[in-house]
């Protein structure tokens, strides 16, 4: 029988959606119940995760005309990963229920969240948040690309936005328009002839009248750029800042885990790092873990993290 250790291990990781571990936890459990003579219902539990593991993913095909417009994303995470505020993460959360519950809420006449603006600086996690509602909703994750989306030809940039509109009918999966000032910057800005004008009014328009299941992302660095009517179309706007100093050593502690013992983020580090988005510290660790491997060591050492870190801050400098 399962320890009381494993028991709760494997209930955690269930309500924490984080299937990867929750698979770890119960090959455990199989590993004792084999060292126990219990060799049948070990066999069985590795045959269930065996099944799980190698179960084919959905294969979403496009049309012609969707492809090279969207690109997806396959790389996936839980929401476990994503060391933000407690507001970014209730908000998450909520997004997630409310989807997963959406019928419930439609008896009531009422619709779930779909449509939720991402703004904050570079690195901060917007894109990962994508992610993130993918993994959570298992949902496959298009990236709409900008790049070919606007030309220069007049109407030919709402007549894409309107084959994208057109995608998020007709497959449900979570669209992220990354970068999005491109499109949405204030129509008062705006000086080529009134075309990028129609194109705001197009989004604007396909935005309110969209009625599909799918979830609709538009991500920020530069908010203050973005017409102001574009606000009120979205059902929630999610806002990103750069880590405190807590979630520092969260994100720090959890990215090296397997290149640390004990707990040598001591204050220095974690203030050093002060300043760094998300991204930029994750990339420090790497940098740090990539050094430790390539010199044939097991262990991060205190003084190389400190180097990686003050590396990326002195990068930013003139």
């Amino acid at each position: 029988m399962a320890t009381g250790e494993q028991l709760k291990s494997i209930i955690k990781t269930h309500f924490n959606g984080d299937k990867e571990q929750f698979s770890t936890v119960a090959l455990r459990i199989a590993a004792h119940e084999a060292k126990n003579g219990h060799q049948i219902i070990a066999r069985d539990i590795r045959s269930l995760v065996d099944e799980y593991k190698n179960r084919p993913q959905k294969v979403v095909r496009l049309k012609r005309e969707y492809k090279g417009l969207v690109e997806e994303v396959n790389e996936k995470h839980y929401l476990s990963e994503l060391i933000v505020n407690d507001d970014i993460n209730n908000k998450i959360k909520r997004i997630v229920k409310e989807y997963k519950k959406r019928d419930k809420l439609l008896k009531h006449g009422l619709d779930n969240r779909r449509k939720i603006l991402l703004k904050g600086p570079p690195g901060t996690g917007k894109t990962y948040t994508s992610s993130v509602i993918a993994k959570e909703l298992n949902l496959s994750l298009f990236t709409v690309q900008l790049d070919k989306l606007v030309t220069k030809y007049m109407g030919e940039t709402s007549a894409k936005l309107r084959i994208i509109f057109d995608m998020i009918k007709d497959i449900e999966a979570v669209f992220l328009f990354d970068e999005f000032d491109a499109i949405g910057y204030k129509r008062s800005l705006d000086n080529d002839v009134g075309e990028m004008r129609r194109v705001i009014n197009s989004f604007l328009q396909f935005l309110e009248n969209d009625k599909s299941k799918s979830i609709i992302l538009a991500a920020t660095n530069h908010p203050a750029l973005l017409d102001d009517a574009l606000f009120r179309r979205f059902d929630d706007i999610i806002s990103y800042k750069l880590p405190t100093e807590k979630e520092i050593y969260r994100l720090i502690k959890n990215r090296i885990a397997s290149f640390s013992r004990g707990d040598f983020l001591i204050e220095d580090i974690v203030k050093l790092a002060k300043g760094l988005s998300h991204s930029e510290i994750t990339k420090a660790c790497d940098d740090a873990i990539k050094e430790t491997i390539l010199n044939d060591k097991d262990l991060i050492n205190k003084a190389l993290l400190e180097r990686m870190i003050k590396e990326k801050k002195t990068s930013y400098e003139n």
